[in-house]
Formats: C-alpha cells, sequence, structure tokens
C-alpha cells in the first residue's frame, strides 16, 4: 500500500517554468505533490505544447488567481513562413505555402499591421467551447463550426530574428490571444503561409519566466527550500496601488464593512494592516469610501505573518 502524504496549509504563489508535454494541470499536480500543499490552482491554460511562465496558486492566494488570468501575457514565438499548418501548430497537416519573397521590410509592416486593438478568428483547434463542447472536439470529428470575431489587443509585436524563413518575435497581448492564429495571419499577410513552431511564455502582467523554478530544480530541493519559492499572495497584484490601514480600522475591513478613506477612488487597490507584510486583501474606492473585495481570513493573515 502507498504511503499517503499528509498536506498542509500553505499560501503563496510559485512561478513555474512549465516544460513541453506538460499540461498546465499535470504540473500543477507535481508540484503541488512536492510541496505537500492542500489547496493549489494555476492561473490558465498554457498549452502542452508550450514551455515558459506557469503562476500556481496556493491557500490563500487561489483568491486572487483571476487577476493573473486576466492579465497581460508575453510571450516569444518562432514561426516557419512558407509553409500552413492545418491545426496552426505542429500538430497540423503542414502543407506548403508561397515564395519568400519579400525582405525585411515588408516583415516589420506585417507585424505593424497586426499590432493594436485587432480582431482574431477562434481557431477550431483550441479549448473554447461552442454549445457546450470544446471547438477541437468538433476538428476532431471533421466538422468546422461558426466562431465569431474576438477582439483582441496586441500591445508589442518585435522581430527578435529572422533568417532562411524562421521569424522569431517577441509578443505583449490581451488575454485570450491566440499566438497560432497571429502567426498564421503574420503569414497570410506576407503571401506565404505561416505555422507556430515554438512558443514560450515569458510574461503573465508584472511576473517574468527569470523568477520562475522548473519542475525538475523544485524536486532537487529540499522541502524548506521549496517553501522558500513561494511568493506571498500580494505578488499578483503589486502593479495596484497599496492601501495601509492603521490596527483598528484593518480589523474592521476584514470584517467586510466600509471605511472611510482619505484616497482618490480607485477600481482596484491591495489593502494591508499596520504590519509591512500583513495583507488583508483586495478592494475598490467609490466616493471616498474602501469596500473590500476579496479578503483573506484572519488566520490567512496570521498563517503569511508567522
Amino acid at each position: 500500500m502507498k504511503t499517503r502524504i499528509p498536506r498542509r496549509p500553505l499560501h503563496g504563489v510559485l512561478l513555474l517554468d512549465k516544460p513541453i508535454g506538460w499540461t498546465s494541470n499535470d504540473a500543477l499536480q507535481k508540484a503541488k505533490g512536492l510541496l505537500r500543499a492542500e489547496k493549489a490552482g494555476h492561473t490558465g491554460t498554457l498549452d502542452p505544447l508550450a514551455s515558459g511562465l506557469l503562476p500556481l496558486c496556493f491557500g490563500a492566494a487561489t483568491k486572487f488567481s483571476q487577476i493573473s488570468l486576466d492579465a497581460d501575457k508575453a510571450y516569444r514565438a518562432t514561426v516557419r513562413l512558407g509553409e500552413r499548418s492545418s491545426t496552426g501548430d505542429g500538430e497540423g497537416e503542414i502543407t506548403a505555402g508561397g515564395p519568400i519573397d519579400f525582405d525585411r521590410a515588408a516583415v516589420e509592416a506585417a507585424c505593424t499591421a497586426l499590432s493594436g486593438a485587432i480582431e482574431q478568428l477562434p481557431p477550431m483547434h483550441s479549448a473554447l467551447k461552442k454549445d457546450g463542447k470544446a471547438l477541437y472536439q468538433y476538428a476532431r470529428a471533421g466538422q468546422t463550426v461558426e466562431r465569431a470575431l474576438r477582439p483582441v489587443m496586441i500591445h508589442r509585436l518585435d522581430i527578435v530574428e529572422w533568417e532562411d524563413g524562421c521569424l522569431v518575435i517577441d509578443v505583449v497581448c490581451s488575454k485570450g490571444t491566440y499566438i497560432r492564429t497571429l502567426a498564421a495571419d503574420i503569414g497570410e499577410a506576407l503571401g506565404c503561409g505561416a505555422w507556430l513552431t515554438a512558443l514560450r511564455r515569458t510574461g503573465t502582467g508584472p511576473m517574468r519566466i527569470d523568477q520562475a523554478v522548473t519542475l525538475e530544480t523544485l524536486a532537487t530541493l529540499t522541502e524548506v527550500e521549496r517553501e522558500a519559492r513561494l511568493l506571498p499572495p500580494d505578488a499578483l497584484l503589486t502593479d495596484w496601488p497599496a492601501l495601509r490601514l492603521p490596527d483598528d480600522e484593518a480589523g474592521r475591513f476584514l470584517s467586510g464593512l466600509r471605511r472611510r478613506v482619505a484616497q482618490a477612488d480607485a477600481p482596484a487597490v491591495r489593502v494591508y494592516g499596520p504590519e509591512p507584510r500583513a495583507f488583508l486583501g483586495s478592494a475598490h474606492i467609490t466616493a471616498g469610501e474602501l469596500i473590500a473585495d476579496r479578503l483573506l481570513s484572519p488566520l490567512e493573515v496570521s498563517a503569511i505573518l508567522a
């Protein structure tokens, strides 16, 4: 019989460098087991064919995972020009495209045209659902269903390298952007076709891949060293303005009561008690009132300060 591994309450964010070939949930479960954590969740699926930054939330941090889900993302993508893929990536049927008879200026023009506010048609080989079924389920059955164009924002699209039909780009974009579709659209704009050969997520909101740890490295660490890799739950909110409350006001805020504050209205703030690390939760300020959105429990606050 297998010995049951005892779990423990942990609160924080682990920045994981997910390897190629792993699903996001497989990576989450492996990290959760190595940390012996009771409660955990990831902040948005990263395709098994992609590698890179996957923030994992534990305990109290799971209350704020939606913030990371909604955040802008950064990617490094490798694109093969002059060919097309039925799925937009290496899993599909690869067919010949048009000639690569253009210069770098043409590639830059295509990237510029696809920057800013654009619309994308979700690929059939995606997890987006229609009538309760993922689009890839229809695609595997040989069906194509109608999809609506979706607005996305490409904040930056920079050429890193272009040589022998291989284009490497850095992309900063809004959530819900399909990089496979972006690659294919670049190919169509150039008249030669293109497909995504490699994808690595390099950023999510304020977090970057150079802060992340691999599963391989995590497995070699002691339990104390693994726990030390956890960032505090408020790491997901570091680009929000901070508000600190005195002890008596902090207690009232944790109970859900609205408080009058001498601070400008704001759609989102992170709230702290008098101690530097006493993160209490998220809130917004309307008409001079601090209104709680997501709160930690007193036990969670104490555990984080311990």
